[in-house]
């Protein structure tokens, strides 16, 4: 018996689901068979478990909240995203897609090589859901079927009628649906949460007190340590030098190693780090005028940096020369610039003096382009960031997403505008807005506890157990106070 089975089997009898006589029954016949039928899917279609209670297994299993695609209902659009062909193969289906966000129902909602490998393609954060084998497989050839037939949304067969009217589309007949006809509901997917998680997080609460001091702090970044700074290469440039000050992502040391000395030979300063939120912590801090961007790196992806710098007013100017091994191509140079606003782009292994010429043709461009006032940027986003609170305080929760909205698209990195954003969206019910916003304030202020806090709880209330274990560790470590962390810690023995 794999551990898989064992855990889902001590799930169901720990939650008296089962017997242990059914359970070894099942297993018994999971054995003979030699189908390859997970034990979950053998349970629902059996009907020795209820087919919610499976679910609910699995989401205790896997950390994550557990969808059924019964009740769904998708707009084929969101199809398109993901080739029928990898669907079927990784068993994952789209089944809800907004702004830079990607909701996917999966077999196994650990298979991280899937979830980076469309985070790198799509452009988008992904958050997987788990789902019973066997209807996934059924629900992914109905819903390819069709959007190949030409419809325009998949209705599953126990789609609510509220959700089929919000679509404008016709309800199918009971009578007529086939077993191969299940679907997901707009708006959110319909989840299967567990009952732990859903009680913890609704004795917590997103508070909208705290909204700090304004001014300068609108745009403050957990600042570098001297030790960060070092290993970034950060200090003085030379004085009288012509060079300009170029910024190194790259997870292989080699590469930045032998860029970094390219670089310096020419009377450049080169400042480097090996993985994401550190890329945009020194752009915050140092404002380089040129980028070379790695694709794959941890934390954040590449395309995820782009979009974030390329979105912003205030460092929206820095060209980018993004580096790849992996995706090849003149046509996926062309998307990039015109999905990301990539300035150039460069495949690996690269030649010195094709390097070296593209850094010199986009710092020529940059010298040439007109220069950006940081500090009216600053009291720009600073004036957004005022100006939503006081609209919030005022009643005007529309205004005040607006006001909070616009000072994020002027500056993009300043932490406070994403986090007020996110107690608004966190009151509204809003909880998958929420956590994006939150997710990118503690990405730029790791030690922020109020933005760690609400993200935990929030993440509680979308039902990723594993996600708000992890934020609620992070908090003790940053906890005002002693009481704080022994709150924190009784609630975690609840989760776990």
């Amino acid at each position: 018996m794999t551990e898989d089975k064992k855990q889902i089997g001590r799930i169901l009898l720990k939650r008296r689901l089962i017997s242990q006589e059914e359970l070894d029954t099942q297993l018994a016949k999971q054995k003979a068979a030699h189908d390859g039928v997970p034990l979950a899917s053998r349970l629902a279609a059996s009907g020795a478990v209820a087919e919610t209670d499976v679910l609910r297994a699995l989401s205790e299993q896997f950390g994550v909240p557990g969808i059924d695609l019964n009740q769904i209902a998708i707009p084929v659009q969101h199809l398109e995203l993901i080739p029928r062909e990898v669907a079927e193969s990784s068993r994952i289906l789209p089944v809800l897609a907004r702004d830079d966000r990607l909701f996917l129902a999966m077999a196994n909602p650990r298979d991280k090589r899937v979830v980076d490998e469309l985070e790198f393609v799509t452009g988008r954060r992904v958050y997987p859901y788990v789902a019973i084998t066997t209807t996934l497989e059924r629900t992914i050839r109905a819903a390819y079927d069709a959007k190949d037939a030409g419809e325009t949304h998949y209705i599953g067969r126990n789609a609510p009628a509220s959700a089929v009217a919000q679509l404008r589309v016709e309800q199918p007949d009971p009578a007529q649906v086939t077993p191969e006809r299940d679907s997901v509901q707009p708006g959110a997917p319909p989840v299967v949460m567990d009952e732990q998680i859903s009680e913890a997080a609704a004795e917590a609460d997103i508070s909208t007190s705290d909204f700090g001091a304004l001014g300068e702090e609108v745009s403050k970044v957990e600042m570098l340590s001297e030790e960060l700074r070092a290993a970034a290469g950060m200090g003085p440039t030379k004085a009288g030098g012509s060079g300009k000050r170029i910024l190194v992502v790259d997870d292989e040391e080699d590469i930045r190693k032998l860029v970094r000395r390219l670089l310096t030979d020419k009377g450049h300063h080169v400042l480097e780090c090996d993985r994401g939120l550190m890329a945009l912590r020194l752009v915050k801090e140092e404002a380089p005028d040129l980028i070379l961007l790695d694709a794959m790196l941890p934390e954040l992806h590449g395309f995820d940096i782009a979009r974030r710098i390329k979105g912003s007013a205030k460092y929206g100017a820095i060209p980018i020369l993004m580096m790849s091994a992996v995706y090849r191509g003149w046509r996926i140079a062309e998307d990039l610039k015109a999905n990301y606003g990539i300035e150039d782009y460069i495949e690996k292994p690269f030649r010195i003096a094709e390097l070296l010429a593209k850094v010199t043709r986009l710092l020529e461009r940059t010298s040439a382009a007109a220069v950006t006032d940081p500090e009216q940027i600053n009291r720009s986003a600073a004036k957004y960031l005022e100006d939503g609170i006081a609209a919030y305080k005022a009643g005007k929760i529309e205004l005040a997403i607006e006001l909070l909205s616009k000072g994020i698209s002027v500056d993009p990195l300043a932490y406070r505008l994403r986090y007020h954003l996110a107690l608004i969206y966190g009151k509204q019910g809003r909880v998958y807005d929420g956590i994006s916003e939150l997710e990118r304030a503690a990405d730029l202020n790791p030690k922020h506890f109020p933005a760690l806090k609400n993200l935990a709880v929030l993440y509680e209330k979308a039902g990723f157990r594993n996600k708000a274990v992890e934020m609620w560790e992070r908090c003790i470590h940053v906890a005002p106070d002693a009481e704080t962390r022994e709150s924190i810690r009784s609630h975690l023995l609840k989760l776990l």
